[in-house]
């Protein structure tokens, strides 16, 4: 008889061959429900095959079911797996073709199931990759209120130039109210310029050309941010090992705790 444990060991790790197998397959049957999604999408396959990719639809969604639930068993805490990133990423793999039946065009949504594809990285032991999105995890965590401080600063600033636009430019001009000024504003200072509004004065030019520049420098800050905050950090060596308690992995291979939850790890 398969442990509680066991199962744990087999969805969650890629460091057993079991659980590399099981990642393998699983990987195979999101490419080829994904794919099946797609062909569904073309009126001329859905005509002709439209009976057997629904069938297989559903199939592969009562294998995914099965694989949710059997997830939710083998952890020692369901919630922290449910609510936590994989978790809800998991849940909305499956529930859009449940919900087909209340609204047919959600089904579409089961293309979310390519985010699952991120196990990839656990299956063929990227360890570099591994190691370089748990840094950038971290650094993102870290840049999180200076980022915020900076986009509060443009938000104020796209308002007042839009603002200033409307009254140079006025209702003669395209600026016909505040808030289309203001869209203008965020889409030259990001360097867009869909051109559907454009200054005519001398004035309204000169404003514009400003902060056309602007944009340059501004759209630079956060990656400067962020890469600050990276050059910070430094990850161990990252093993594949998920803790039973909470699901979470991304641990030191030299670890015996959980650092989200503080669970002894399997040994």
């Amino acid at each position: 008889m398969i442990t509680r444990d066991k199962i744990h060991e087999i969805i969650f790790e890629a460091d057993t061959k079991a659980g590399k197998r099981f990642d393998i397959c699983l990987i195979i049957f999101i490419l080829l429900s994904v794919f099946g999604v797609m062909l569904s999408s073309v009126s001329s396959i859905d005509e002709q095959y439209g009976y057997i990719l629904h069938n297989l639809e559903w199939f592969f969604t009562f294998l995914f079911t099965i694989e949710y639930m059997l997830r939710i068993y083998s952890v020692q805490k369901p919630w922290k797996y449910i609510f936590s990133f994989m978790g809800i990423v998991d849940f909305l793999a499956i529930i859009p073709t449940y919900l087909v039946f209340i609204y047919a065009p959600i089904g579409v949504l089961v293309d979310i199931r390519i985010l699952r594809l991120l196990r990839i990285f656990r299956v063929f032991k990227l360890s570099s990759y591994i190691r370089g999105a748990y840094t950038m995890q971290i650094a993102l965590r870290s840049s999180r209120p200076k980022i915020i401080v900076f986009l509060l600063s443009v938000v104020l600033l796209v308002v007042l130039l839009g603002t200033l636009m409307y009254v140079v430019e006025g209702q003669q001009n395209g600026f016909d109210n505040i808030p289309k000024s203001i869209y203008w504003s965020v889409v030259t200072l990001t360097t867009v310029g869909y051109g559907d509004v454009v200054p005519v004065t001398a004035l309204g030019k000169l404003i514009a050309s400003v902060i056309m520049i602007m944009g340059y420098g501004i759209i630079a800050v956060p990656t400067g941010i962020v890469s600050a905050d990276m050059a910070k950090h430094s990850s161990k060596s990252i093993s594949t090992q998920a803790c039973r308690s909470c699901s979470k992995d991304g641990h030191d291979v030299d670890a015996t705790h959980c650092k989200f939850c503080g669970e002894q790890l399997n040994e």
